[in-house]
């Protein structure tokens, strides 16, 4: 099976050397070839899981306490706008705020 490495890679959004495109092709068509050689096997009688180990939820009681002080919990931010908002990284482009 022939992949398209520079359009995942695009799909992706990510750069890949040119001289990594190759062993990349090779790899990803072994996962494929290694994912049809499983759709070989005979699952009747197996029920479908999202996980190959049981997972269940550990619940702790809902208590009420003390809330903690705003400068006690600004002062664990990197950085700080007008002594109010936790500042972080740009996520959406044009959205400048000082």
């Amino acid at each position: 099976m022939e992949i398209d490495v520079d359009y995942v890679a695009r799909l992706a959004r990510i750069e890949i050397a040119p001289e990594k495109l190759e062993q990349l092709r090779r790899d990803m068509a072994a996962i494929v070839g290694y994912i049809d050689e499983l759709k070989e096997c005979d699952v009747t009688g197996i029920e479908p899981t999202a996980h190959a180990a049981k997972l269940c939820n550990v619940w702790r009681e809902d208590v009420p306490g003390e809330p903690y002080a705003r400068e006690e919990m600004l002062a664990n931010a990197p950085a700080v706008i007008q002594g109010e908002l936790i500042k972080v990284p740009q996520v959406l482009p044009g959205e400048g705020m000082n």
